[in-house]
């Protein structure tokens, strides 16, 4: 089957979309291929990337690099086009228009983010809200199959009715758990030799939580520091210049093995995520990922999490305004390493029975074959 998997959005070492997705397609002998804004034709990581150019701003992404990234697809005669973005449903509605056959992944509740989005003037939010949810509407209705990130996503319905967004005969809900490899192999480095007393990998803004962690760590006992990766979203001056910030490292927006790395050579792993929906009701990517590398975790107390940490014992939940609590959970699992090591092995073991990218592929699988 010739695969074609499309996105303007994500940069091409997305973990979901090329390292999961697109790698796993490639090693189940699908032709696949990811076309996106990179500005040349290469191979990543086992899959053959194709580019369209990088964008010089969010609207020129989304109008003049979308109809390229439409004319290149369509060069591309694939059996199945599968896109990532929701500013690409247009474009999936005219491959559909055009007889093709067409996949929607949806990674977030995207009308629930933009009434987050900091950076959207608060007039234009509830507009702007109810164009996405009357796009996901339409994508429900006429493309052949909608992946969901989480199953909220999935089941989620119309305003004021019972009716599902997404049909639940060509939905399939693909969860973005880690790859089963990082957990396949026990990290035998003693928790006592680690260098990073806490890592924590993603974006880095107010609402996920960079203001109380750094206050967490200025809290830690002397000597210890450990690791921040990702892209400042907003709040760089004012968290650099708070006293926490002596205790990170940081390298900035990194690669997936320096990432692996960091997770390997780290004591615990952190998220404080604020509680707005979209976190609230979804998944952390990055605590699945700090359980499958033996990592004990430390997490904000939502509903969803607690069943999680409650169930597998990979942790502990805190209010993720309670700086008191994040900086005592992270210095007990700096001081008692065999707590941290026997914690980190029960996330460890959970992803490797259930919470794990294998299982989940299946799903993706099954719905290629069902609309082929």
């Amino acid at each position: 089957m010739r695969v074609r998997q499309l996105t303007t959005v994500h940069a091409i070492g997305d973990t979901r979309v090329l390292h999961k997705e697109c790698r796993s397609l490639v090693d189940e002998g699908f032709d696949v291929a990811l076309i996106a804004c990179h500005p040349r034709d290469e191979v990543v990581s086992g899959v053959p990337v194709l580019g369209i150019g990088t964008p010089r701003n969010r609207f020129d992404r989304a109008t003049r690099k979308a109809i390229q990234l439409l004319v290149r697809a369509l060069r591309e005669k694939a059996d199945v086009y599968h896109f990532h973005d929701p500013e690409l449903i247009g474009v999936g509605l005219i491959l559909k228009a055009l007889g093709k056959t067409v996949v929607c992944d949806v990674h977030e509740d995207v009308p629930k983010q933009i009434m987050n989005k900091f950076w959207i003037h608060p007039a234009a939010k509830r507009p702007l809200a109810a164009a996405a949810r009357f796009a996901e509407r339409l994508a429900g209705k006429f493309l052949d199959g909608i992946v969901t990130a989480t199953p909220s996503i999935a089941e989620k319905t119309l305003p004021g009715r019972a009716t599902r967004v997404f049909p639940a005969a060509k939905t399939v809900v693909v969860q973005n758990f880690p790859e089963i490899g990082l957990a396949a192999e026990r990290n035998e480095k003693p928790f006592a030799e680690r260098g990073n007393a806490f890592v924590y990998v993603g974006g880095l803004s107010g609402q996920q939580g960079l203001i109380e962690m750094l206050k967490a760590f200025d809290r830690l006992p002397e000597g210890l520091s450990g690791t921040l990766a990702g892209k400042f979203k907003q709040l760089r001056d004012q968290a650099t210049a708070m006293p926490g910030w002596s205790r990170v490292r940081y390298p900035g927006e990194v690669g997936r093995a320096e990432v692996v790395a960091a997770l390997r050579d780290a004591r615990c792993g952190i998220v404080l995520d604020h509680p707005i929906t979209n976190y609230v009701d979804a998944y952390s990517t990055k605590m699945f990922e700090y359980m499958a590398c033996g990592l004990p975790v430390i997490c904000s107390n939502f509903p969803l999490w607690n069943d999680i940490v409650a169930e597998t014992g990979c942790g502990v939940t805190v209010d993720p305004f309670d700086i008191d609590a994040a900086a005592e959970a992270l210095t007990r699992y700096n001081t008692d390493h065999e707590l941290a090591a026997e914690t980190g092995e029960r996330g460890r073991q959970a992803i490797l029975n259930r919470f794990n990218w294998k299982l989940e592929f299946a799903h993706l699988l099954d719905l290629y074959r069902r609309i082929s």
